[in-house]
Formats: structure tokens, C-alpha cells, sequence
């Protein structure tokens, strides 16, 4: 199993300068870099201090220009909030600019504040349209001159400019959770990015198995080649090492849960760019926000706590795990968690030597 940081440009308060917080992002990134993590992903998000992700290919070409090898992947780019033509020419250029590091990441959309001032006011669970609209014609432009007639694009013909470096196309990911999703996503040849949100351990296994289901009954995966495709994880993550740390993690995951909820149901009030902490009382899910779930559930643990959860997954068939690293902890126990992720953790998932000293494949 390998590893991929997820990693938000998140604000708080109109006190912290965003510089602070753009720097401490790449802080993560190298890390994750020096560390040997196979990606580092960027969200795009509008108008929202805690997820600030305009352009995620902004963020990320900040990133490749100070690391050395890590892949830099969007997780998501919504299409709803795009055109074809522009969407794939920036992640072109970014692919060339980065030396071919792009894994180009597509999702639905989340969050119905961001569509009602984005996207035209579109149901956010129309967003799928778009994505299936939007990806083939990505990968269409990326050859050639494409004419486009469709139900939310139309234009004559034209190419995106630049073409990729990575041929025939950079890798590409879909957000799924839907069955539906996961076959068709299969179908187009991308790999998949699935998140169990705050759900029980259950959920994972639930997407992993229908992860491993559409895979056989796919067996002739186009645009992949010979390579199988692969399922990330995205997992909300803390290591800590005693119950002091413990009480940090679950306070702040539950007081970034009050955010999350007031724009993922749309039942709270943002005010210049700050979701307001929302009530769990009323929520239906209010039992995933009870400390002792998540303590058990979420990724969080001392080292060998998480390595065991860990394990579970790697049982699982998850190729990638992604450290979802954001979520309002302060940037020195965060940078503390990652650190005792990085050297009590990971080691524990390298592949073994073979007998010419060199990683197995």
C-alpha cells in the first residue's frame, strides 16, 4: 500500500494571514516528499476560508516548484464549475510545468453553497452529469480538435493547448461512492477515489468490496493498458502519543465536523468566507460525531494503534491510503502527527528487500 497527504489551504479566523497558511501547506507537502509519499492532493473550493482551493492547479504548481519527485493530483476539480477547453489546457500545462507529475482528479461536487454561487444554482447532485460529460471530452481535447455538441457544452472545434507530457494522458481519478459511478468510472479507465467520510469501519469495507465487484465484472478495462486500476482511501488522520493528544485530535475533529455539516447538508450560515459551527443535536448522523467513534473509526492512534487500522485496509485491497491531514488541528501538533506517521507508521508498509537488496515489485 502506498500513501498520498491531502492537504487544504484551511483558515479559520481573519487573523491568520493567508501567507501563513500557504506556507505551512508546503511544510506538509515536503514533508510527504522527503518522506517518500507517492502523491500530495489539492482540493478546489470557492469562497470557503477553510477550504480554499480556487485553483488547485495554482496550489499545486506552488508545490512541484519546491519538491522533488512527489505526484501532485487534484482531489477533486469539479466540472461544473469549468469549461472542457480551459480545464484541459491548465491541467496540461500544469503536467508539462510539473515534468509530468499530474494525476488529474474528477468529482461530482459536495458542497450546495458552491453551486448556488458557482454553478448556476444546479442541484449538487446534478454534478454528475457534467462529470460524465466533462471527462471523455478532456481526454478528447488532450488529442486533438474535438467539435462538441453536448447537454451542458457546445463549441466548434478546438484542442486544448497545451497537449499533456505524460502520453497518452496523465493518470485519472474519479470520486465515487455510487455503484453507478464506480462502473462507469471503470468503464472510462480511471482509478477511483473513494472516502468513508465520517462513517463506521464498516463503510470502508463496503467501498473496497464494491471497488473489487466492478472489477470483475469489468474484466477489459479500457485506457489503462495492462495496469490494473487502483482504489485510494481518503481517510481523516491524527497520530498522537498519549490521551492528551487524543482529546486535541477529537476536539478538533468534532468542532471541524460542526463546519463541515453546516455546508456538506447546507443547513448553517457562511459568513464572509467562515462557515459558522452548526448544532449536532438535529443532525441525523449526530452517533458519528460521539468521541468514541471516532476515536475508533477514523484513523486516529497512537503509532501502533493506527498501523493496525492501517493494516485492515492494506487487507482490503486499498492500493493508496490518503492521510487526510486538515481539519483545523494546530500546525504544530499536526506537523507532529504527521512526523510520528511518517517514521513509526510507514515502515511498517514498505515492501520487503529482495535478496539483491533492491524493493520488491
Amino acid at each position: 500500500m502506498k500513501f498520498a497527504i491531502a492537504v487544504n489551504l484551511e483558515r479559520f479566523a481573519p487573523d491568520i494571514p493567508v501567507r501563513t497558511v500557504t506556507d505551512r501547506a508546503l511544510e506538509l507537502v515536503q514533508m510527504a516528499d522527503a518522506a517518500g509519499f507517492d502523491m500530495a492532493l489539492a482540493q478546489e473550493h470557492h469562497g470557503i476560508e477553510f477550504v480554499i482551493g480556487p485553483n488547485p492547479f495554482t496550489a499545486m504548481s506552488f508545490w512541484a516548484a519546491h519538491t522533488k519527485r512527489i505526484r501532485l493530483g487534484t482531489a477533486v476539480v469539479v466540472p461544473a464549475f469549468w469549461h472542457p477547453i480551459r480545464l484541459a489546457g491548465e491541467a496540461a500545462l500544469f503536467d508539462v510545468m510539473s515534468g509530468g507529475r499530474l494525476e488529474l482528479g474528477f468529482g461530482r461536487g459536495a458542497y450546495q453553497h458552491e453551486f448556488d454561487r458557482i454553478g448556476g444554482g444546479v442541484p449538487h447532485l446534478e454534478g454528475g452529469s457534467h462529470l460524465r460529460e466533462m471527462l471523455h471530452l478532456v481526454k478528447a481535447l488532450w488529442q486533438g480538435d474535438v467539435e462538441h455538441r453536448g447537454k451542458h457544452w457546445s463549441f466548434p472545434a478546438a484542442t486544448a493547448a497545451p497537449k499533456p507530457l505524460q502520453q497518452p494522458h496523465p493518470p485519472i481519478w474519479v470520486a465515487a461512492r455510487d455503484p453507478e459511478t464506480f462502473d462507469w468510472a471503470i468503464k472510462s479507465g480511471a482509478h477511483i477515489m473513494a472516502t468513508p467520510l465520517s462513517r463506521p469501519h464498516a463503510e470502508v469495507e463496503a467501498l473496497a468490496r464494491r471497488f473489487n465487484d466492478t472489477l470483475a465484472a469489468n474484466p477489459q478495462v479500457p485506457s489503462l493498458g495492462p495496469r490494473r486500476p487502483r482504489l485510494l482511501m481518503l481517510r481523516r488522520t491524527c497520530v498522537y502519543e498519549d490521551k492528551a493528544g487524543e482529546r486535541v485530535a477529537v476536539e478538533a475533529a468534532l468542532d471541524y465536523g460542526r463546519r463541515f455539516e453546516n455546508l456538506f447538508k447546507n443547513v448553517g450560515t457562511v459568513v464572509n468566507g467562515f462557515p459558522q459551527p452548526i448544532t449536532l443535536d438535529a443532525v441525523a448522523n449526530r452517533a458519528e460525531y460521539d468521541p468514541d467513534f471516532i476515536r475508533t473509526n477514523l484513523v486516529f492512534g497512537r503509532p501502533d494503534e493506527v498501523v493496525a487500522k492501517l493494516k485492515s485496509y492494506e487487507v482490503l485491497g486499498v492500493d493508496v491510503f490518503a492521510f487526510s491531514a486538515s481539519f483545523g488541528l494546530p500546525f504544530d501538533f499536526l506537523r507532529r502527527s504527521l512526523r510520528l506517521f511518517i517514521d513509526e507508521v510507514m515502515p511498517h508498509f514498505r515492501a520487503p528487500k529482495t535478496s539483491a537488496g533492491h524493493a520488491a515489485e
